[in-house]
């Protein structure tokens, strides 16, 4: 059963609206002092998932091998990441979050659900579940249309 084009348009507008917001409650909740940024503290969350190589971590961000980089050597000089080389490949290296990087994503994630529960304070648990599996569900299903065009163009690369 196809999705019929204005409810797909609608949810586009609806994702949008959901980004605007989610960038508007991050900025409002992020302290002015704080010395790891947003875009930081989402690299940290995917480091956090377990020790792995930088490319496979830009891979699953959606980021160039140079701007992981980047934000690796940051997180790096503030002690909130190690590296260490690959024993499978000796040029790779493995990143890892540091015990303060760990205390300092724990942090993040209280933070954000102390947020999160005082803005959904009119819900149930009951729609709190319902909206995260609706949100996985809509995640695989894109992740998985991203891949398989990834995928697809990848190959017609290779054939042409």
């Amino acid at each position: 059963m196809a999705v019929a084009s204005s409810t797909a348009t609608e949810l586009v507008h609806q994702i949008f609206d959901l980004q605007r917001v989610l960038r508007c409650i991050v900025t409002a909740n992020i302290a002015k002092d704080a010395d790891v940024g947003f875009a930081l503290q989402g690299v940290m969350r995917f480091i956090g998932e377990g020790e792995s190589r930088a490319t496979k971590l830009a891979s699953r961000l959606g980021v160039s091998p140079p701007v992981l980089s980047r934000h690796i050597a940051e997180l790096e000089e503030l002690g909130l990441v190690v590296r260490r080389p690959d024993p499978a490949d000796g040029r790779a290296q493995l990143v890892a979050l540091s015990e303060a990087g760990i205390e300092k994503v724990r942090n993040f994630e209280e933070q954000r659900s102390l947020n999160l529960r005082a803005y959904l304070a009119e819900w149930s648990e009951e729609d709190a579940l319902e909206a995260g599996q609706v949100l996985e569900k809509l995640t695989t299903s894109l992740n998985h249309s991203v891949r398989a065009t990834a995928a697809g163009s990848h190959h017609l690369n290779h054939t042409a």
